[in-house]
């Protein structure tokens, strides 16, 4: 079942995280960086790879993943084709 944005963003602000969407085509990376805030992440389509603390994680589309605060972390998209994550900060 595909994911709904709209659910994902209802329970995220339930929780006091506010949510946007990026749209990264094949290989686009984000590396090194370190927010103030929590911040979680969620694959609506596609697959990414998330090292966070050192540790790697594969995202696929459901998944939630915490990046808790302070923590330096990166995003790749693995996918061959575009992906769509979800991003929200406490």
């Amino acid at each position: 079942m595909p994911l709904d944005r709209n659910q994902v963003a209802r329970d995220w602000n339930r929780r006091g995280y506010s949510c946007d969407v990026f749209t990264d085509p094949p290989d686009r990376e984000w590396n090194d960086f370190v927010h103030a805030t929590n911040e979680l992440v969620t694959v609506m389509v596609g697959t990414l790879r998330l090292t966070i603390g050192g540790k790697e994680i594969i995202a696929e589309p459901g998944d939630e993943v915490f990046i808790p605060k302070g923590v330096r972390h990166s995003v790749k998209n693995v996918s061959p084709s575009t992906t769509h994550w979800l991003y929200g900060y406490d």
